[in-house]
Protein backbone atom coordinates (compact mmCIF):
# COMPACT_ATOMS: atom_id res chain seq x y z
CA UNK A 1 0.00 0.00 0.00
CA UNK A 2 3.00 2.33 -0.02
CA UNK A 3 2.19 3.50 -3.51
CA UNK A 4 -1.00 5.11 -2.19
CA UNK A 5 0.65 7.12 0.59
CA UNK A 6 0.46 10.36 -1.37
CA UNK A 7 -3.28 10.02 -1.63
CA UNK A 8 -3.55 10.30 2.18
CA UNK A 9 -5.67 7.21 2.62
CA UNK A 10 -5.04 3.75 3.98
CA UNK A 11 -6.33 0.32 3.01
CA UNK A 12 -9.55 0.87 4.89
CA UNK A 13 -10.23 4.21 3.28
CA UNK A 14 -8.95 6.19 6.28
CA UNK A 15 -7.17 9.49 5.98
CA UNK A 16 -4.19 11.18 7.56
CA UNK A 17 -6.12 14.43 7.29
CA UNK A 18 -8.37 15.02 10.28
CA UNK A 19 -12.09 14.41 9.89
CA UNK A 20 -12.90 17.93 11.12
CA UNK A 21 -10.63 19.47 8.50
CA UNK A 22 -12.29 17.47 5.75
CA UNK A 23 -15.76 18.41 7.00
CA UNK A 24 -14.85 22.11 7.12
CA UNK A 25 -13.42 21.90 3.63
CA UNK A 26 -16.63 20.27 2.40
CA UNK A 27 -18.81 22.88 4.06
CA UNK A 28 -16.84 25.76 2.54
CA UNK A 29 -17.62 24.55 -0.98
CA UNK A 30 -20.96 22.89 -0.24
CA UNK A 31 -23.00 24.87 -2.70
CA UNK A 32 -20.87 24.21 -5.76
CA UNK A 33 -20.07 20.58 -4.87
CA UNK A 34 -23.65 19.66 -4.09
CA UNK A 35 -24.79 21.06 -7.41
CA UNK A 36 -22.06 19.19 -9.25
CA UNK A 37 -22.79 15.91 -7.45
CA UNK A 38 -26.53 16.26 -8.00
CA UNK A 39 -25.97 16.90 -11.68
CA UNK A 40 -23.68 13.88 -11.98
CA UNK A 41 -26.09 11.59 -10.18
CA UNK A 42 -29.11 12.54 -12.23
CA UNK A 43 -27.65 12.84 -15.72
CA UNK A 44 -25.19 10.04 -16.41
CA UNK A 45 -24.73 6.31 -16.00
CA UNK A 46 -21.58 4.58 -17.22
CA UNK A 47 -21.94 1.89 -19.88
CA UNK A 48 -20.12 -1.43 -19.68
CA UNK A 49 -17.70 -0.38 -22.44
CA UNK A 50 -16.77 2.77 -20.51
CA UNK A 51 -16.41 0.83 -17.26
CA UNK A 52 -14.06 -1.64 -18.94
CA UNK A 53 -11.92 1.19 -20.33
CA UNK A 54 -11.77 3.08 -17.02
CA UNK A 55 -10.90 -0.04 -15.02
CA UNK A 56 -8.18 -0.96 -17.52
CA UNK A 57 -6.65 2.51 -17.30
CA UNK A 58 -6.72 2.54 -13.50
CA UNK A 59 -5.25 -0.95 -13.30
CA UNK A 60 -2.38 -0.05 -15.64
CA UNK A 61 -1.55 3.17 -13.79
CA UNK A 62 -1.76 1.65 -10.29
CA UNK A 63 0.35 -1.34 -11.34
CA UNK A 64 3.00 1.00 -12.74
CA UNK A 65 3.34 2.66 -9.33
CA UNK A 66 1.25 5.82 -9.68
CA UNK A 67 -0.72 6.94 -6.65
CA UNK A 68 -4.47 6.65 -6.75
CA UNK A 69 -4.89 10.44 -6.72
CA UNK A 70 -2.56 10.87 -9.69
CA UNK A 71 -4.25 8.00 -11.54
CA UNK A 72 -7.69 9.55 -11.02
CA UNK A 73 -6.40 12.93 -12.16
CA UNK A 74 -5.07 11.43 -15.40
CA UNK A 75 -8.22 9.35 -15.90
CA UNK A 76 -10.49 12.38 -15.52
CA UNK A 77 -8.53 14.22 -18.23
CA UNK A 78 -8.85 11.28 -20.63
CA UNK A 79 -12.68 11.29 -20.57
CA UNK A 80 -14.22 12.34 -23.87
CA UNK A 81 -17.75 12.68 -22.48
CA UNK A 82 -18.22 15.93 -20.51
CA UNK A 83 -20.64 14.36 -18.01
CA UNK A 84 -18.28 11.45 -17.35
CA UNK A 85 -15.42 13.90 -16.99
CA UNK A 86 -17.31 15.86 -14.29
CA UNK A 87 -17.95 12.67 -12.35
CA UNK A 88 -14.30 11.60 -12.39
CA UNK A 89 -13.17 15.11 -11.46
CA UNK A 90 -15.53 15.02 -8.49
CA UNK A 91 -14.16 11.60 -7.45
CA UNK A 92 -10.59 12.87 -7.83
CA UNK A 93 -11.27 15.90 -5.63
CA UNK A 94 -12.95 13.78 -2.92
CA UNK A 95 -10.10 11.23 -2.81
CA UNK A 96 -7.56 14.05 -2.76
CA UNK A 97 -9.27 15.43 0.37
CA UNK A 98 -9.05 12.11 2.18
CA UNK A 99 -12.15 10.16 1.11
CA UNK A 100 -11.70 6.51 0.22
CA UNK A 101 -12.16 5.58 -3.42
CA UNK A 102 -15.15 3.36 -2.67
CA UNK A 103 -16.81 6.13 -0.65
CA UNK A 104 -16.32 8.58 -3.53
CA UNK A 105 -17.92 6.10 -5.91
CA UNK A 106 -20.87 5.62 -3.54
CA UNK A 107 -21.54 9.36 -3.59
CA UNK A 108 -22.10 9.22 -7.33
CA UNK A 109 -25.33 7.32 -6.75
CA UNK A 110 -26.28 5.28 -9.85
CA UNK A 111 -23.40 6.38 -12.09
CA UNK A 112 -21.50 3.19 -11.17
CA UNK A 113 -22.99 -0.30 -10.61
CA UNK A 114 -23.11 -1.68 -7.03
CA UNK A 115 -20.89 -4.58 -8.12
CA UNK A 116 -18.00 -2.26 -8.98
CA UNK A 117 -18.40 -0.37 -5.70
CA UNK A 118 -18.24 -3.62 -3.73
CA UNK A 119 -15.13 -4.78 -5.57
CA UNK A 120 -13.37 -1.45 -5.06
CA UNK A 121 -14.18 -1.58 -1.35
CA UNK A 122 -12.76 -5.11 -1.17
CA UNK A 123 -9.65 -4.02 -3.08
CA UNK A 124 -9.03 -1.16 -0.67
CA UNK A 125 -9.49 -3.40 2.36
CA UNK A 126 -7.10 -6.05 1.04
CA UNK A 127 -4.58 -3.60 -0.43
CA UNK A 128 -4.93 -5.06 -3.92
CA UNK A 129 -6.86 -2.34 -5.71
CA UNK A 130 -4.73 -2.70 -8.86
CA UNK A 131 -5.55 -6.42 -9.07
CA UNK A 132 -9.24 -5.77 -8.50
CA UNK A 133 -9.28 -3.14 -11.25
CA UNK A 134 -7.74 -5.68 -13.62
CA UNK A 135 -10.46 -8.19 -12.76
CA UNK A 136 -13.13 -5.53 -13.26
CA UNK A 137 -11.69 -4.65 -16.64
CA UNK A 138 -11.95 -8.30 -17.71
CA UNK A 139 -15.44 -8.62 -16.22
CA UNK A 140 -16.90 -5.59 -17.96
CA UNK A 141 -15.10 -6.40 -21.19
CA UNK A 142 -16.81 -9.79 -21.28
CA UNK A 143 -20.11 -8.20 -20.23
CA UNK A 144 -19.80 -5.69 -23.07
CA UNK A 145 -19.05 -8.45 -25.59
CA UNK A 146 -22.11 -10.38 -24.43
CA UNK A 147 -24.31 -7.29 -24.73
CA UNK A 148 -22.95 -6.63 -28.22
CA UNK A 149 -23.65 -10.24 -29.17
CA UNK A 150 -27.25 -9.90 -28.04
CA UNK A 151 -27.72 -6.57 -29.81
CA UNK A 152 -26.12 -7.84 -33.00
CA UNK A 153 -28.25 -10.98 -33.00
CA UNK A 154 -31.43 -8.92 -32.51
CA UNK A 155 -30.85 -6.71 -35.55
CA UNK A 156 -32.43 -9.10 -38.04
CA UNK A 157 -35.63 -9.76 -36.02
CA UNK A 158 -36.02 -6.02 -35.40
CA UNK A 159 -35.62 -5.29 -39.12
CA UNK A 160 -38.30 -7.90 -39.86
CA UNK A 161 -40.59 -6.37 -37.23
CA UNK A 162 -40.15 -2.87 -38.68
CA UNK A 163 -40.74 -4.24 -42.18
CA UNK A 164 -43.93 -5.96 -41.03
CA UNK A 165 -45.27 -2.76 -39.47
CA UNK A 166 -44.32 -0.81 -42.60
CA UNK A 167 -46.16 -3.31 -44.83
CA UNK A 168 -49.30 -3.06 -42.68
CA UNK A 169 -49.21 0.75 -42.84
CA UNK A 170 -48.71 0.71 -46.61
CA UNK A 171 -51.67 -1.65 -46.99
CA UNK A 172 -53.99 0.41 -44.81
CA UNK A 173 -52.88 3.90 -45.87
CA UNK A 174 -51.68 3.50 -49.46
CA UNK A 175 -53.25 0.44 -51.07
CA UNK A 176 -56.74 -0.03 -49.60
CA UNK A 177 -57.94 3.56 -50.22
CA UNK A 178 -56.99 3.13 -53.90
CA UNK A 179 -58.89 -0.14 -54.34
CA UNK A 180 -61.87 0.77 -52.16
CA UNK A 181 -63.88 2.31 -55.07
CA UNK A 182 -63.64 -1.01 -56.91
CA UNK A 183 -65.43 -2.72 -54.02
CA UNK A 184 -68.53 -0.53 -54.24
CA UNK A 185 -71.57 -2.44 -55.45
CA UNK A 186 -69.82 -5.80 -55.21
CA UNK A 187 -70.00 -8.56 -52.64
CA UNK A 188 -66.60 -8.61 -50.94
CA UNK A 189 -65.22 -11.39 -48.73
CA UNK A 190 -64.55 -11.19 -45.00
CA UNK A 191 -60.84 -10.47 -45.46
CA UNK A 192 -61.53 -7.52 -47.75
CA UNK A 193 -64.09 -6.09 -45.31
CA UNK A 194 -61.56 -6.44 -42.49
CA UNK A 195 -58.87 -4.67 -44.53
CA UNK A 196 -61.23 -1.85 -45.48
CA UNK A 197 -62.33 -1.38 -41.88
CA UNK A 198 -58.71 -1.34 -40.74
CA UNK A 199 -57.77 1.14 -43.45
CA UNK A 200 -60.67 3.43 -42.55
CA UNK A 201 -59.69 3.36 -38.87
CA UNK A 202 -55.99 4.07 -39.52
CA UNK A 203 -56.67 6.92 -41.96
CA UNK A 204 -59.42 8.66 -39.99
CA UNK A 205 -58.50 7.83 -36.39
CA UNK A 206 -54.71 7.68 -36.41
CA UNK A 207 -54.43 9.92 -33.29
CA UNK A 208 -56.21 7.18 -31.32
CA UNK A 209 -53.59 4.68 -32.48
CA UNK A 210 -50.78 6.92 -31.24
CA UNK A 211 -52.51 7.47 -27.90
CA UNK A 212 -53.18 3.75 -27.59
CA UNK A 213 -49.55 2.86 -28.36
CA UNK A 214 -48.30 5.36 -25.77
CA UNK A 215 -50.72 3.98 -23.14
CA UNK A 216 -49.66 0.39 -23.89
CA UNK A 217 -45.96 1.24 -23.60
CA UNK A 218 -46.56 3.20 -20.39
CA UNK A 219 -48.62 0.31 -19.02
CA UNK A 220 -45.86 -2.19 -19.76
CA UNK A 221 -43.24 0.02 -18.12
CA UNK A 222 -45.45 0.44 -15.05
CA UNK A 223 -46.23 -3.28 -14.89
CA UNK A 224 -42.53 -4.14 -14.91
CA UNK A 225 -42.09 -1.94 -11.84
CA UNK A 226 -44.78 -3.81 -9.89
CA UNK A 227 -42.92 -6.52 -7.91
CA UNK A 228 -45.66 -9.17 -8.17
CA UNK A 229 -45.96 -8.79 -11.96
CA UNK A 230 -42.21 -8.59 -12.44
CA UNK A 231 -41.78 -11.74 -10.33
CA UNK A 232 -44.17 -13.70 -12.58
CA UNK A 233 -42.45 -12.45 -15.73
CA UNK A 234 -39.00 -13.32 -14.37
CA UNK A 235 -40.24 -16.77 -13.36
CA UNK A 236 -41.62 -17.40 -16.83
CA UNK A 237 -38.30 -16.34 -18.39
CA UNK A 238 -36.52 -19.42 -17.06
CA UNK A 239 -39.43 -21.88 -17.15
CA UNK A 240 -40.94 -21.27 -20.58
CA UNK A 241 -40.29 -23.98 -23.20
CA UNK A 242 -37.31 -23.57 -25.54
CA UNK A 243 -36.41 -20.08 -24.28
CA UNK A 244 -36.06 -20.98 -20.57
CA UNK A 245 -32.97 -23.23 -20.86
CA UNK A 246 -31.24 -20.65 -23.05
CA UNK A 247 -31.89 -17.89 -20.50
CA UNK A 248 -30.53 -20.14 -17.73
CA UNK A 249 -27.22 -20.48 -19.59
CA UNK A 250 -26.93 -16.69 -19.84
CA UNK A 251 -27.73 -16.29 -16.13
CA UNK A 252 -25.25 -19.06 -15.21
CA UNK A 253 -22.41 -17.35 -17.06
CA UNK A 254 -23.04 -14.01 -15.36
CA UNK A 255 -23.51 -15.58 -11.94
CA UNK A 256 -20.30 -17.65 -12.17
CA UNK A 257 -18.22 -14.70 -13.39
CA UNK A 258 -19.54 -12.34 -10.71
CA UNK A 259 -19.24 -14.86 -7.86
CA UNK A 260 -15.69 -15.72 -8.92
CA UNK A 261 -14.64 -12.06 -8.98
CA UNK A 262 -16.21 -11.28 -5.61
CA UNK A 263 -15.02 -14.42 -3.83
CA UNK A 264 -11.43 -14.13 -5.08
CA UNK A 265 -11.32 -10.58 -3.69
CA UNK A 266 -11.91 -11.82 -0.15
CA UNK A 267 -15.54 -10.79 0.21
CA UNK A 268 -17.55 -13.10 2.55
CA UNK A 269 -19.51 -15.82 0.77
CA UNK A 270 -22.89 -14.57 2.04
CA UNK A 271 -22.32 -11.11 0.56
CA UNK A 272 -20.95 -12.70 -2.63
CA UNK A 273 -24.15 -14.68 -3.09
CA UNK A 274 -26.40 -11.70 -2.41
CA UNK A 275 -24.62 -9.47 -4.89
CA UNK A 276 -24.12 -12.18 -7.52
CA UNK A 277 -27.83 -13.03 -7.57
CA UNK A 278 -28.87 -9.36 -7.55
CA UNK A 279 -26.73 -8.54 -10.59
CA UNK A 280 -28.79 -11.01 -12.66
CA UNK A 281 -31.75 -8.61 -12.39
CA UNK A 282 -34.26 -11.45 -11.95
CA UNK A 283 -36.61 -11.23 -8.95
CA UNK A 284 -37.36 -14.97 -9.03
CA UNK A 285 -33.66 -15.88 -8.77
CA UNK A 286 -33.05 -13.22 -6.12
CA UNK A 287 -35.91 -14.62 -4.04
CA UNK A 288 -34.61 -18.18 -4.40
CA UNK A 289 -31.15 -17.10 -3.28
CA UNK A 290 -32.52 -15.83 0.02
CA UNK A 291 -32.95 -19.50 0.89
CA UNK A 292 -29.44 -20.25 -0.40
CA UNK A 293 -27.96 -17.51 1.80
CA UNK A 294 -29.82 -18.81 4.86
CA UNK A 295 -28.60 -22.37 4.26
CA UNK A 296 -24.99 -21.26 3.72
CA UNK A 297 -25.15 -19.28 6.98
CA UNK A 298 -26.23 -22.48 8.73
CA UNK A 299 -23.21 -24.36 7.37
CA UNK A 300 -24.71 -25.96 4.27
CA UNK A 301 -22.39 -26.34 1.29
CA UNK A 302 -22.92 -23.93 -1.58
CA UNK A 303 -23.30 -26.70 -4.16
CA UNK A 304 -26.10 -28.38 -2.19
CA UNK A 305 -27.87 -25.09 -1.53
CA UNK A 306 -27.94 -23.97 -5.18
CA UNK A 307 -28.87 -27.50 -6.30
CA UNK A 308 -32.12 -27.24 -4.33
CA UNK A 309 -33.11 -24.01 -6.08
CA UNK A 310 -33.52 -26.02 -9.32
CA UNK A 311 -32.39 -22.99 -11.32
CA UNK A 312 -28.95 -23.99 -12.59
CA UNK A 313 -27.95 -27.10 -14.49
CA UNK A 314 -26.75 -30.13 -12.54
CA UNK A 315 -23.36 -29.89 -14.25
CA UNK A 316 -22.79 -26.40 -12.85
CA UNK A 317 -23.73 -27.55 -9.35
CA UNK A 318 -21.26 -30.43 -9.71
CA UNK A 319 -18.54 -27.98 -10.78
CA UNK A 320 -19.20 -25.88 -7.67
CA UNK A 321 -18.99 -29.02 -5.54
CA UNK A 322 -15.60 -29.92 -7.01
CA UNK A 323 -14.37 -26.37 -6.38
CA UNK A 324 -15.45 -26.53 -2.74
CA UNK A 325 -13.79 -29.90 -2.20
CA UNK A 326 -10.55 -28.79 -3.88
CA UNK A 327 -10.45 -25.44 -2.08
CA UNK A 328 -10.23 -23.60 -5.39
CA UNK A 329 -13.79 -22.36 -5.81
CA UNK A 330 -12.81 -19.01 -7.36
CA UNK A 331 -10.58 -20.61 -10.02
CA UNK A 332 -13.13 -23.26 -10.97
CA UNK A 333 -15.90 -20.66 -11.11
CA UNK A 334 -13.77 -18.52 -13.43
CA UNK A 335 -13.20 -21.49 -15.76
CA UNK A 336 -16.87 -22.47 -15.68
CA UNK A 337 -17.77 -18.83 -16.43
CA UNK A 338 -15.61 -19.01 -19.58
CA UNK A 339 -17.42 -22.18 -20.63
CA UNK A 340 -20.90 -20.84 -19.98
CA UNK A 341 -20.10 -17.54 -21.69
CA UNK A 342 -19.36 -19.50 -24.85
CA UNK A 343 -22.57 -21.41 -24.29
CA UNK A 344 -24.37 -18.09 -23.77
CA UNK A 345 -23.25 -16.86 -27.18
CA UNK A 346 -24.68 -20.00 -28.73
CA UNK A 347 -27.81 -19.64 -26.62
CA UNK A 348 -28.35 -16.08 -27.85
CA UNK A 349 -27.99 -17.22 -31.45
CA UNK A 350 -30.49 -20.03 -30.89
CA UNK A 351 -32.87 -17.67 -29.10
CA UNK A 352 -32.79 -15.26 -32.02
CA UNK A 353 -33.11 -18.22 -34.36
CA UNK A 354 -36.50 -18.91 -32.76
CA UNK A 355 -37.64 -15.33 -33.37
CA UNK A 356 -36.63 -15.09 -37.02
CA UNK A 357 -39.07 -17.72 -38.38
CA UNK A 358 -41.83 -16.22 -36.23
CA UNK A 359 -41.32 -12.76 -37.73
CA UNK A 360 -41.18 -14.21 -41.25
CA UNK A 361 -44.44 -16.07 -40.64
CA UNK A 362 -46.12 -12.88 -39.38
CA UNK A 363 -44.89 -10.98 -42.45
CA UNK A 364 -46.10 -13.76 -44.73
CA UNK A 365 -49.53 -13.83 -43.09
CA UNK A 366 -49.83 -10.06 -43.50
CA UNK A 367 -49.04 -10.20 -47.22
CA UNK A 368 -51.32 -13.22 -47.59
CA UNK A 369 -54.21 -11.25 -46.09
CA UNK A 370 -53.60 -8.49 -48.61
CA UNK A 371 -53.66 -10.92 -51.55
CA UNK A 372 -56.65 -12.86 -50.20
CA UNK A 373 -58.67 -9.70 -49.64
CA UNK A 374 -57.88 -7.63 -52.73
CA UNK A 375 -57.45 -10.11 -55.59
CA UNK A 376 -60.94 -11.71 -55.41
CA UNK A 377 -62.53 -8.25 -55.32
CA UNK A 378 -60.45 -7.18 -58.35
CA UNK A 379 -61.50 -10.25 -60.31
CA UNK A 380 -65.17 -9.62 -59.46
CA UNK A 381 -64.86 -6.01 -60.56
CA UNK A 382 -63.19 -7.00 -63.85
CA UNK A 383 -65.89 -9.61 -64.42
CA UNK A 384 -68.55 -6.95 -63.97
CA UNK A 385 -66.85 -4.76 -66.59
CA UNK A 386 -66.84 -7.63 -69.11
CA UNK A 387 -70.63 -8.03 -68.73
CA UNK A 388 -71.20 -4.40 -69.69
Amino acid sequence: MSRFSDAQWDAKGGSSVSVDTVKKSKKSSAGQKENTSTENKSTYKFKTKELSFNCRQLSAMLTSGLTLVKALDILSKEQENDKAKKIWVDIYEQVQKGESFSSALEKQDDAFPPFLKSMVNAGESSGSLDVVMKRMEAHYDKENKMNNTIKGAMIYPIVLLVLTVAVVLVIFVGIMPVFEPLFEGTEVNVIARFLMAGSDFVVKRWPLLIIGAVLIIAGIIYALKVPSIRYKIDTYKITMPKVGPLMVKIYTARFARTLSSLYSSGIPMVECLERSSAILNNLYITDKFKQVVDEVKQGESLSSAIQRTEIFESMFCSIVFVGEEAGALDEILAKSADYYEEESDSAVQRLVGLLQPLMIIILGITIGLLLGGIYPAIYESLGGLENL
